[in-house]
């Protein structure tokens, strides 16, 4: 099971086009509400979640998946099961994705130092230790990062290609009409 995170103020693009192609990609994602099973976003959208935090299963968690959006990474930086996904997650390699400002969370925990990582401009300086790379998604090991909102659907595809593999996530990308 794959759990992405949604804290109010979290910017909808970069969880809900993610989370459409990992279902389209037929992997098992589940949302999960930080505070309150509906969530708005940074638009004011509001997302029911599929789960609250007590519902989360972290033993049979496979990884995790962090949009950004203001607040809405503060709220997920302080929320406690978050921080418990993540020291379980980088306690035994699960995969682990952020896009936008949510790499800083990576950054402040430790979890990127001497890792390629990529963040939305002007947050770099809290990737501690990362090796700051100037594509829009970048993967090193089981760590996946993103720059923003623009890049929801490649970073999407590149955790579908983590599960399922570069050819399946390109064959999907391309049955969607990607731009590639």
């Amino acid at each position: 099971m794959l759990y992405l995170f949604l804290a109010p103020g979290f910017e909808e693009i970069e969880a809900l086009a993610p989370l459409d192609i990992l279902r389209r990609a037929e992997l098992e994602v589940a949302t999960v509400g930080v505070g309150d099973r509906l969530v708005a976003g940074a638009h004011h959208i509001a997302v029911e979640a599929d789960l609250a935090p007590m519902e989360v299963d972290l033993q049979n968690m496979e990884g995790l998946i962090l949009p950004g959006g203001m607040p809405g990474t503060l709220n997920l930086e302080k929320a406690p099961i978050v921080q418990a996904a993540l020291d379980m997650a980088a306690g035994d390699g699960r995969m682990i994705a952020a896009i936008c400002a949510a790499p800083s969370i990576l950054g402040h925990k430790g979890l990127l130092r001497g890792k390629r990582a990529v963040c939305f401009p002007g947050f770099e300086e809290q990737l501690e230790g990362a090796q700051v790379c100037g594509d829009s998604v970048c993967q090193d090991g089981n760590i996946i990062t993103a720059k923003g909102a623009g890049a929801a659907i490649a970073f999407g595809l590149r955790i579908a290609a983590y599960w399922k593999g570069d050819k399946a996530a390109s064959s999907l990308g391309a049955a969607m009409q990607c731009v590639q």
